[in-house]
This record gives structure tokens, C-alpha cells and sequence, in this order.
């Protein structure tokens, strides 16, 4: 075995050492000449990047392009001032209680449609309303309209509607 103190003086003698240049022998490179062939110049036209450029797609009858999706329906469930039942947690006499109250709805759009109440109404997780307006989807099964109870009793006070 080898002693510390060489491997010491080893090491050391080594990095004093002075550096050598290395000298590469020159290489030399052999050129082929090639006859020019007659090219003709290829002239691209600039494209816009923000101009997508596709196919026409074919189109078949219009019947067929359509196929998923409905026709909006025209006419809604409830309109403004009808009387409606609404599934809530509200208050009847000064006890809280989970069941159907009545309500008028003040507000209908496609998908939604806004209850108003005259007593109080909470949401699911506990919140009193301050406005007393609920909304729900015009499909959900909490909601359902109320029978009016006007009735058209005699011919002579009716007016119909052209």
C-alpha cells in the first residue's frame, strides 16, 4: 500500500505542473464541384396569420346539420303574477318548517324562474332571505303551479282574448 504522505506529494506535484499545448495537424477538406442545374425560382406568397384557411366542408341537406339540438320552447310554464306552490324552509306561525308554500312569481327567464313570498324564507344551509325571493329552474320538481281559483261564472262578464 501507498503511504498518505506520497499520495500527498503525488497530488501536489501535480497541479504545479506547467501546462502543454497540444498541436492538431491541419485536416484537409475535398470540394466536389457541381454543375448548376437550371432551377427555377420558388416565389412564396406572404399568408396572413390570422386568415385560417380550410376546406369547404360538404353540406348535406339542412334537416341533418341541426340534429342535436331542440327547438326553443315558445311557451313557458309560468308567467308573471301567477300564484305557485314552492317546496322551502320558511315560517308559519313563528315555528320554522320544511313543506310547500304559496308564492307569485315576479321574474321568468328560459332556464329560471323567481318566487317572492310574504314571510320569510331560508335557504338549504340555514340563511334567511332579506327579499323573500327564491329562485328555482323552470323544471325542478319544488315548484309547481297553483289552480286559480277565479272562475268565469257568467258568459256576460267574460272577454276573451283576440
Amino acid at each position: 500500500m501507498t503511504k498518505p504522505s506520497a499520495v500527498k506529494a503525488k497530488s501536489t506535484s501535480t497541479l504545479t505542473a506547467k501546462p502543454v499545448a497540444i498541436v492538431e495537424a491541419p485536416v484537409t477538406v475535398k470540394i466536389k464541384s457541381v454543375a448548376a442545374k437550371a432551377v427555377a425560382p420558388v416565389v412564396k406568397r406572404p399568408l396572413n396569420p390570422l386568415v385560417e384557411r380550410r376546406r369547404p366542408a360538404k353540406r348535406s341537406s339542412r334537416a341533418n346539420q341541426f340534429n342535436f339540438m331542440k327547438a326553443p320552447e315558445l311557451v313557458s310554464v309560468f308567467d308573471v303574477g301567477d300564484t305557485v306552490e314552492v317546496f322551502c324552509d320558511h315560517d308559519k306561525n313563528r315555528e320554522r318548517i320544511r313543506g310547500w308554500i304559496k308564492g307569485i312569481v315576479v321574474q321568468v327567464d328560459h332556464k329560471m324562474v323567481a318566487v317572492q313570498f310574504r314571510s320569510n324564507v331560508y335557504l338549504t344551509d340555514g340563511w334567511m332571505v332579506p327579499d323573500r325571493i327564491l329562485w328555482y329552474p323552470v323544471n325542478s320538481e319544488h315548484i309547481r303551479p297553483v289552480a286559480g281559483k277565479k272562475a268565469v261564472k257568467d258568459k256576460k262578464d267574460f272577454i276573451p282574448d283576440y
